[in-house]
């Protein structure tokens, strides 16, 4: 256990022993569609609570989204879960800063029933590829230490 502590210290994520199957949470998309975590089992899920307005948010975007990129395909899905923002505003603010990953609107009552508590922003919860919940994190987050964390989880050190 204190090897896994020290590699999710070393990502940058809270280590939680949080081996509980995660509720299939479903939040509507800047686009209009249905976004489930059911819709991405075999894959890493990182959801990302943030706001427009939120500088440490706007700070993190980039790494969020070269992390995307790079695993979209294989591994690992980011979802943003714009707070407390207008739905015109938050579609602006992706087509402007060229976000491809899913967007979802929500709010501090729908994270609550469906995720968990978000006291601050940015608040990020990462899902196993079998949709447990296996850590989260206040504040800002990288690239790499997703990567650390992900990979430290995966040879099972």
């Amino acid at each position: 256990m204190r090897r896994l502590w020290h590699a999710a210290l070393a990502a940058g994520l809270m280590a939680v022993a949080l081996n509980c199957a995660a509720a299939d949470f479903a939040f509507e998309s800047i686009h209009g569609k249905q976004v489930r975590l059911s819709d991405y089992r075999g894959k890493w899920v990182l959801v990302n609570f943030w706001a427009t307005w939120c500088p440490p948010c706007r700070e993190e975007m980039p790494d969020l989204v070269k992390l995307y990129r790079a695993h979209k395909d294989r591994d690992l899905v980011v979802i943003g879960i714009a707070m407390e923002d207008s739905p015109g505003k938050v579609a602006r603010y992706v087509r402007n800063h060229h976000i491809p990953y899913p967007i979802v609107l929500g709010d501090t009552r729908l994270a609550e029933e469906q995720i968990g508590t978000v006291e601050a922003l940015p608040t990020s919860y990462l899902y196993d590829p079998t949709g447990r919940l296996r850590s989260y994190q206040q504040g800002t987050i990288t690239r790499e230490g997703v990567e650390t964390y992900i990979k430290s989880r995966s040879s099972g050190s």
